[in-house]
Formats: C-alpha cells, structure tokens, sequence
C-alpha cells in the first residue's frame, strides 16, 4: 500500500493533536517511517552516529520539545545543545534530558527527562538558534553546571567554550565573560563557589576542551602559563603555524594529538609539514595524546620541564 506524504509543517516531530488538525488518519501513524518516543508524540528523525552523542543528546530534545510545555531543556542537556565542549563520559551516560520549569511550577514526571525547578532570577531563557529548542543562553546554562561537572578544568574549558570564537565555524563567541560573571556573582546558586574559582581561570581563544586540560595541567604543577592558540613567525617573519600552546620565549610548541590528526590523511599531511617547518626555524614541538593528558600527566610535565630546561 502506498504510503501518504505527511504535511511538511508537521515534520520532523508531532504530536496526536497536530496529526487530528492537519487530517492525518490514525493509520497513518501506525507506518514504518514514524516512530513514538513519548506518548503521543510522533517523529521522523533517524539516529545520529553512535560517535557523536551530544548530536544524540539534540535528537532526543527535539523528540521530547512536545511534553516539555512551558518548561526549557536544562543543564547538562542545554550544555549539549549548545555544543559545549564536555565529557565524552557524560554525554555517553546521559540517559534522561533535563528539563526546568521555573519556580514555583512543579518539575515534569515524565520517563526519559530529569526535571529540575529553577528560580526565575537564575536563568534567561531564549530559543537556540539552529534547533529551535527553548533553553537557558549560554551564560545561564554555563552557571547550571557548577554541580554537574565533577572536574574543575571541565567547568573551565565549558566556559571558554562559550566566550572563545568558535574558530573551525567562523561563530562569534556565545557570550563574553560580563555575561558569565553576571550569572555567577549575581545571585546565590548550587556550585557556586565552584563557578567562582573556575571563572578566574578561564581564558579567550581557545578551541578545545583538550587545550584547557593541557594549559591547566601544566599552570597547575607549577609552570608558567602558555600563550593560546599563537601565530609562530620565523626570523624574517614569515608565518610558520598556529599552535595549540605556546612559550615563546623558549621556542617550545604543544600540540594535542586528537584522533582526527591520525585518521584523516590530509589533516596528517598538514601536521607533518607545519612540525618539519617550526623544526626548521629553531622550534621544540611537544605533541600531547590522550592517554598522556588524562591518564598520566605526569609525563607530560615532566617533558615540558626538561624541555623549558634545555631552552634555558
């Protein structure tokens, strides 16, 4: 049998009603396209790639906007939909949306979403302006994590994710640090002293969670602080590279070796050729991984102090 075309303004997701006045027949429903997250509730939207779950996290917000009502998606969840840089571990785990309704409303009891009763002065809620999801601006949504983030460098790089310019798309930054002050230092809230200690911290232009990990490791054990994100010029001026983290003084790069470094042919190439053009010119290039920032930062320092040492 051959299947009717559902009216363009439903999609992607609707709900029982909006199918009744727009004259969809209950069959219809029933079909192989349309799946029913919630009750009620009806959607087109496929699933994203397992390795990219904060996309995961928007699909599933974007299924449950119909019985969220008058309330917004919330702390972590807002994070996600902001693109936020977080921990992989907690987007991975984050099995029920959070969802806020301001005092005195009472929070949604529904299966698949955490609800949470937020004071109005603690939050200005807005639309994103890609997904049309209603949630906290990104300074409100930043100060609903001083509980959520367990580590404090991720409390940090969230915010410098939120004032950095957002460099691989061309985004003007989310927010400026008055904005996070303001949420912070104007009103009494959960992980307070947490925002506090982790808004002195937080730098412009940086363009990953991986480079606030790094920076902090290495200030954290008593080194100087790097330069972020620097253009590097050889002796006669000439661009070289722009690197990750920078002591210029003593000729010394650090790069982070995400994983898109080693898969991507191209960017591999690239990587190749700006490392072989800052040896040229005098530079020592230390290259972060993964397993070295977060499981053994130890080595880490060590290797930028015996490299400070031999520059000295």
């Amino acid at each position: 049998m051959r299947r009717h075309p559902l009216p363009p303004h439903l999609l992607p997701v609707f709900t029982t009603a909006d199918a009744a006045a727009s004259a969809v027949p209950r069959s219809r429903l029933r079909a192989a396209d349309l799946t029913r997250p919630y009750r009620a509730v009806y959607t087109t939207l496929e699933e994203v790639p397992a390795d990219d779950p904060a996309a995961e996290i928007v699909r599933r917000a974007q299924m449950a906007e119909p019985r969220v009502g008058d309330g917004f998606f919330s702390h972590l969840t807002a994070a996600a939909i902001w693109d936020l840089p977080l921990p992989w571990a907690s987007l991975v785990s984050h099995d029920e949306l959070d969802v806020g309704v301001l005092h005195p409303a009472r929070p949604l009891r529904v299966t698949g979403l955490r609800g949470h009763r937020v004071q109005p002065e603690h939050v200005r809620i807005t639309r994103h302006p890609r997904h049309g999801l209603p949630v906290p601006s990104p300074a409100s949504t930043w100060a609903m994590l001083g509980r959520v983030l367990r580590h404090p460098y991720d409390l940090v790089a969230a915010a410098e994710g939120i004032i950095s310019d957002r460099r691989m798309r061309d985004d003007p930054p989310l927010a400026g640090v008055a904005q996070l002050q303001s949420a912070v230092f104007s009103k009494r809230r959960v992980g307070i002293v947490a925002l506090r200690e982790a808004l002195v911290r937080v730098r412009p232009h940086v363009a990953s969670r991986t480079e606030t990990w790094t920076r902090l490791v290495l200030v954290d054990a008593g080194l100087p602080e790097p330069l972020i994100n620097e253009a590097v010029f050889d002796a006669r001026g000439q661009f070289l590279a722009c690197v990750d983290l920078v002591y210029p003084q003593w000729k010394i790069a650090i790069e982070y070796e995400g994983s898109h470094h080693l898969f991507d042919e191209a960017q591999w190439g690239i990587d190749i050729d700006r490392y072989e053009r800052l040896a040229a010119a005098g530079w020592h290039v230390i290259r972060v991984t993964k397993d070295e920032l977060f499981r053994h930062p130890d080595r880490l320092i060590a290797r930028v102090r015996r490299a400070i040492r031999a520059a000295a």
